[in-house]
């Protein structure tokens, strides 16, 4: 057996919804791939996916079609903007809650074969905090926490931070302030986060930045393109080149953690 190769497992989540994630999840892809890395962005809104409408992109198939053997996992995956490839997610089915013991173990074959093809596996969640969200960060290894300046999402994310530690011993979260209008006002928001959690849980808040307020992003999602592609020295593009600078000096897993079968294995286990 070959020497389980490390992957790198990105939850980008937020609370609620509106705050940008899917745009992050996108475009930290491709800045990740512009520095040679091979990523993979799985949508698990499982339910209401929505990255190939924001990408201009069809899929032929999803996960729904892995699950019931009609085609492999690479069959699934979509060429995305930058040399990325996408897992599109099924719509209005519920089915990665569900799996039999026979799909548990095709899944897990699935990205397992496609495991020493990929170094960063971003993992675009849904909004809230159900079961299949919880599922997805339980299985990943680092988990972004992309907050905006509003009441609901300090809120909301809040309660996402304390349910990950109260009931999973999660301990390290990661903090992008997203839609701010400079790096004043992201302080400001983390800081309000900060002061909740540090007074209630036990928990390590790492500030990660800043994504501007940047009238490109609007531009681009409204012509189904990645900002990065589309405006690529715009300010929110800069900034995340910037955070995927960051990103890649991230503590790689060691194994068996940083095989993708790991994630698929907490995935389905919860």
């Amino acid at each position: 057996m070959s020497k389980a190769h490390p992957v790198q497992v990105i939850a980008v989540t937020g609370g609620k919804g509106g705050v940008g994630k899917s745009n992050i999840s996108v475009n930290l892809g491709i800045a990740l791939a512009e520095k040679g890395k091979r990523v993979v962005l799985l949508d698990a809104d499982l339910g209401l996916g929505n990255l190939d409408v924001l990408l201009g992109i069809t899929a032929r198939h999803t996960l729904q079609d892995v699950l019931a053997g009609e085609c492999d996992l690479r069959d699934v995956l979509v060429n995305g903007p930058g040399g990325i490839r996408i897992v599109p997610a099924s719509s209005g089915t519920q089915r990665m809650t569900q799996l039999s013991p026979m799909e548990h173990a095709g899944l897990i074959n699935a990205f397992s074969e496609l495991g020493d093809q990929i170094d960063v596996l971003i993992v675009d969640t849904a909004a809230g905090i159900s079961e299949s969200v919880v599922s997805f960060l339980r299985a990943s290894q680092e988990l972004l926490l992309v907050v905006c300046d509003e009441p609901t999402s300090i809120t909301d994310a809040y309660a996402l931070i304390k349910l990950m530690n109260r009931d999973y011993g999660t301990n390290r979260f990661r903090i992008l302030a997203n839609q701010v209008s400079g790096e004043q006002e992201g302080r400001v928001l983390f800081d309000k986060l900060t002061r909740v959690t540090e007074r209630f849980l036990d928990v390590a808040l790492q500030y990660v930045g800043i994504v501007p307020y940047d009238e490109a992003v609007k531009k681009s999602v409204q012509r189904q393109k990645a900002v990065l592609e589309a405006y690529p020295r715009g300010k929110a593009s800069v900034a995340i080149r910037g955070l995927a600078d960051q990103v890649e000096n991230w503590p790689l897993p060691v194994a068996p953690r940083g095989h993708l079968e790991f994630f698929v294995e907490r995935l389905v286990e919860v």
